[in-house]
């Protein structure tokens, strides 16, 4: 499937999923600075995020674009959960080829699902950190045609809040597909919350 049929059946679905998840209600507010950590109310919140990094293939080191953007539901009452406390949804395109960050007949075309753990720093405010945990089903266009292979994916990294809405994230992850030699990626983005 090529690159912009592959993208024009993504996104409407994202946006689907972006105004059903708007629809829910929501309780995005700042605790207020005096609090305690157990006094604060469990929040819902939607995030959609779009971000732009670098895959490192292993074994070796090259260079390989890595887009990916995608939708994120906060749920409050899981706040305290170990493993998570935010779905996602994501595509991510990446490209093998030899000329890095552009588009080659080695495309990779992968929708996944996930679970985000988001956690605060002591002592500040506008830093937050995360992990994510993703898995989904990838392929390959053009001459490495591969189809609906596993991909999984954890991810570690900080959440810079400059504005209340926006964020910008800084990440670096480990992925692996079944029969394909492991890459690590490292990514910078912005997100925009409601």
């Amino acid at each position: 499937m090529r690159f912009a049929s592959k993208v024009s059946l993504v996104l409407p679905m994202l946006a689907l999923a972006c105004f059903a998840l708007k629809a829910l209600p929501a309780q995005s507010q700042i605790p207020p600075t005096n609090s305690s950590p157990s006094s604060e109310t469990p929040s819902t919140s939607t995030s959609l995020f779009v971000m732009a990094g670098s895959d490192i293939d292993r074994p070796g080191s090259l260079p390989r674009a890595n887009y990916n953007i995608g939708i994120g539901h906060t749920l409050g009452f899981l706040r305290k959960d170990p493993i998570g406390d935010e779905l996602t949804f994501a595509y991510t395109y990446e490209n093998a080829g030899s000329h890095g960050f552009l588009h080659t007949n080695f495309g990779e075309h992968t929708e996944q699902i996930g679970v985000m753990k988001n956690f605060g720093l002591p002592r500040i405010k506008a830093l937050t950190g995360y992990t994510w945990l993703q898995t989904g089903i990838t392929s390959y266009s053009g001459y490495g045609h591969l189809l609906n292979r596993m991909a999984t994916g954890v991810s570690i990294g900080a959440i810079v809040h400059p504005t209340y809405h926006g964020s910008i994230w800084i990440q670096e992850s480990y992925n692996k597909v079944v029969t394909v030699p492991w890459y690590t990626t490292s990514s910078i983005g912005y997100t925009y919350s409601w």
